[in-house]
């Protein structure tokens, strides 16, 4: 299956339609959570499901880094630069309380690169443009807060989900930027799914680019040992 083509396609339905819904799907191509009425309150049932193919795959998650990627560009050309001093951070226990104001600081632009073309080839991490205080927090206990998107569901409980800096990442908002969101993996068990408003959670932080069919997908990693408080 030649998936130039589809490359094309997908790409012209991202920049018009709904970006986040294939952000979602290049995140978590294994499990097709396509009903958005946990995050957006309404049920939206995504064309491209379901999602068996690899090529297509992985056209979806060349897709949405592109996207991503070009839409940043105005925002980069402005960004201010990343602090270089470590900044002050406070704690909560044995939990250093990050928040996306010290998490998304700085500008990430996702390195060009198609696995289609180098398939030998290990894709660049980009991690040289994370800051080296934020890089020596790899495998610390976090506090982190966000707004829940949820990609995995068991026995009616999130176990897996995107926590989100803004509300409007969703279906229908911007899409994020790479350092604009948090992957989260409960440890045990699951979460109820909230909508719409910040919620904490507690967990192992981990730095670093993680990759899906040779795309990158995110550069955080929280597992999580617990949910906090809901802030209404």
């Amino acid at each position: 299956m030649n998936s130039r083509p589809l490359k094309s396609l997908v790409v012209s339905a991202v920049a018009v339609c709904a970006p986040a819904v294939f952000l979602q799907a290049a995140l978590f191509p294994s499990q097709t959570l396509m009903d958005h009425t946990l995050c957006c309150g309404t049920s939206i049932k995504a064309a491209l499901h379901p999602l068996n193919d690899p090529p297509a795959r992985s056209a979806l998650a060349f897709a949405v880094v592109a996207v991503a990627d070009s839409s940043a560009s105005a925002a980069t050309a402005a960004a201010a630069s990343a602090p270089s001093a470590k900044p002050e951070i406070e704690q909560e226990g044995d939990y250093l309380k990050i928040g996306f104001d010290r998490l998304s600081s700085y500008t990430f632009k996702v390195p060009e690169f198609d696995p289609e073309a180098n398939p030998n080839v290990a894709p660049p991490t980009g991690e040289e443009q994370i800051p080296g205080w934020l890089k020596s927090l790899n495998g610390r206990k976090a506090k982190v807060t966000g707004f829940m998107l949820p990609t995995k569901l068991e026995n009616s409980l999130v176990t897996e989900f995107l926590l989100l800096s803004d509300p409007m990442m969703c279906c229908y908002g911007a899409v994020p930027e790479m350092n604009q969101w948090i992957v989260v993996r409960m440890k045990k068990g699951g979460v109820k799914p909230i909508q719409d408003v910040p919620v904490s959670f507690y967990g192992d932080l981990k730095i670093g680019a993680m990759f899906e069919n040779g795309y990158m997908t995110g550069i955080y990693l929280l597992d999580c040992e617990k949910m906090g408080e809901v802030q209404e």
